[in-house]
């Protein structure tokens, strides 16, 4: 198969190129934050379709290193309702993922962002008691935002900061939830046609960029001060979905 022809290029490249790179950046500093970035930036060259498994692609190292360690320290139990949740709404996510109206996705995932944004930037926790319910509710809904968009962090990581717990076994929970996700995310993604050849190009241009900004983020680590550094990546945040806004194309497609 040539690839060559195939390679992004002119605007998309660029695109792409600064989401993989700012999405590596926040990745590699706090561990969040990357498909909230890197989505609807790369949404405005390639479309949600492509961007979300792009998503996913690149994000199966991380996770495949990171899980060892927090299936050690996670509460696998809690974690699990959770999961469980999480199988049930991925595949609606993905359906609307693969049947959604293009221009409509782009809308929806832009302003779901800033939504989910405003959620981190006020620091809201869950303050209810934890039921299994609950529990399953939280989980089916980031399901549902990991299969639309790769965004499922957000709701599930303002349940656990409600719950008791060190800090430690917290970022193990949410490690161990998103790596169940993305398990969920690539079957559903996969029985819904959206894992296919078209992704290889992409993923051989944005890889290097991605990796390069976890590096980057990982060296930004020691010497900024995680409050300024945080805001950042909000900024980046609130920027990335903005400027993914189907509103701004003809002036940046």
């Amino acid at each position: 198969m040539d690839l060559l022809p195939a390679l992004p290029s002119g605007a998309t490249l660029g695109w792409l190129l600064a989401a993989a790179l700012a999405g590596g950046l926040a990745r590699g500093f706090s561990g969040f934050g990357a498909a909230l970035i890197f989505v609807p930036l790369a949404s405005i060259g390639l479309g949600t379709r492509q961007a979300a498994p792009l998503m996913l692609v690149l994000e199966v190292l991380a996770v495949a290193l990171l899980t060892p360690a927090a299936w050690r320290i996670a509460d696998r139990r809690e974690v699990g309702w959770l999961a469980l949740g999480a199988a049930a709404g991925t595949p609606l996510g993905a359906a609307v993922l693969a049947l959604a109206d293009p221009l409509a996705l782009r809308w929806g995932v832009a302003l779901a962002i800033l939504g989910l944004l405003g959620l981190l930037v006020t620091g809201w926790r869950f303050r209810g008691v934890p039921s299994r319910p609950v529990t399953l509710g939280v989980g089916l809904a980031g399901g549902v935002l990991g299969g639309v968009a790769m965004v499922s962090g957000p709701p599930v990581m303002a349940y656990l900061l409600g719950r008791e717990g060190t800090a430690r076994q917290l970022r193990a929970d949410f490690a161990l939830y998103l790596a169940a996700g993305a398990v969920f995310a690539g079957i559903a993604y996969a029985a819904a046609g959206l894992l296919g050849p078209a992704l290889v190009a992409p993923v051989l241009v944005a890889a290097p960029a991605y990796w390069l900004g976890i590096l980057g983020g990982t060296r930004i680590f020691g010497l900024a001060s995680e409050r300024a550094f945080r805001h950042a990546c909000f900024g980046m945040i609130a920027l990335a979905a903005l400027l993914s806004l189907p509103a701004w194309d003809g002036l940046l497609r």
